[in-house]
C-alpha cells in the first residue's frame, strides 16, 4: 500500500499530476482542489527543477489497470474514499465532486441534507446525490472528515485536528470503538477548543456511552 508519494513535481495538469521519486515518475490523477494547492510548486521551464510536493494516494487496483489517485490532503483523501463507497459513485464521479466542491462545502452540503447542491455537480443525479447523504450524513463526522458538526443547519468552528486526534487513538487504546469516541472528542474540543490532550480524554472517559 503507498501511503504518500513525495518527490518533484515534473509536470501539472488540472486532471493529472508527475511527480518523480527515486528516478521513477508515478502519474496521479488529481482533483481541481488539489491541482490548486500545489499549482505553485511547478516552477516555469528553463532548466529549473521542480518543487518538492507531497501527495497522498489512493490506488485504484483492477484485472485491466492500476490507477493513482493525488491528494494534497488526508482529508480529501478521506473524503474520497467515502464517497465511491456509495452505490453509483465510482472513482472519477468522486474526483469530479471534489473537482466542484472543497471538502468543507461538500461535508456541510451533506451534513445539512442539501440534494439540490449535490445534484448541481456534473454527473450526479437526484437518487445518486439522495444515497450519498443517506450513506454518508453519519459517517463523515464519526471519521473525522468534517471537522464540524452542523448544529441547525449551521456550520460548527473547526476543532484542534491534532489534539482530536491524539485523543481519539488514547481512548481507542483504551478499548472504546472509534466512531462515538470521535463524536465525543469532537463536541469538547468545539465547546473547549484550548483544552489540552489530557484534559479531553479525561471529559471523554465520563461522556462516553
Amino acid at each position: 500500500m503507498i501511503e504518500y508519494i513525495r518527490g518533484e513535481l515534473t509536470e501539472l495538469t488540472p486532471a493529472l499530476a508527475t511527480v518523480e521519486a527515486a528516478g521513477v515518475g508515478y502519474g496521479l490523477n488529481i482533483s481541481l482542489n488539489t491541482y490548486t494547492s500545489i499549482q505553485g510548486s511547478l516552477r516555469p521551464s528553463g532548466g529549473q527543477k521542480g518543487g518538492d510536493v507531497k501527495l497522498y494516494v489512493y490506488e485504484a487496483i483492477r484485472e485491466d489497470a492500476y490507477v493513482l489517485f493525488g491528494f494534497a490532503s488526508k482529508r480529501e483523501r478521506e473524503m474520497f474514499e467515502q464517497l465511491i463507497t456509495v452505490s453509483g459513485v465510482g472513482n472519477n464521479t468522486a474526483r469530479m465532486m471534489l473537482s466542484s466542491m472543497s471538502v468543507p462545502e461538500l461535508c456541510n452540503a451533506i451534513s445539512t441534507g442539501n440534494a439540490k447542491l449535490i445534484q448541481s455537480i456534473k454527473g450526479i443525479g437526484k437518487m445518486t446525490a439522495q444515497r450519498i447523504i443517506v450513506d454518508l450524513r453519519d459517517k463523515i463526522v464519526a471519521l473525522g472528515i468534517a471537522e464540524e458538526i452542523p448544529v441547525g443547519g449551521s456550520v460548527a468552528a473547526p476543532v484542534n485536528n491534532a489534539v482530536r486526534d491524539e485523543a481519539v487513538a488514547a481512548l481507542t487504546m483504551l478499548g472504546f470503538s472509534p466512531a462515538p469516541t470521535q463524536k465525543v472528542v469532537v463536541a469538547i474540543l468545539q465547546a473547549q477548543p484550548q483544552l489540552p490532550v489530557e484534559q479531553v480524554v479525561k471529559l471523554a472517559l465520563k461522556q462516553i456511552k
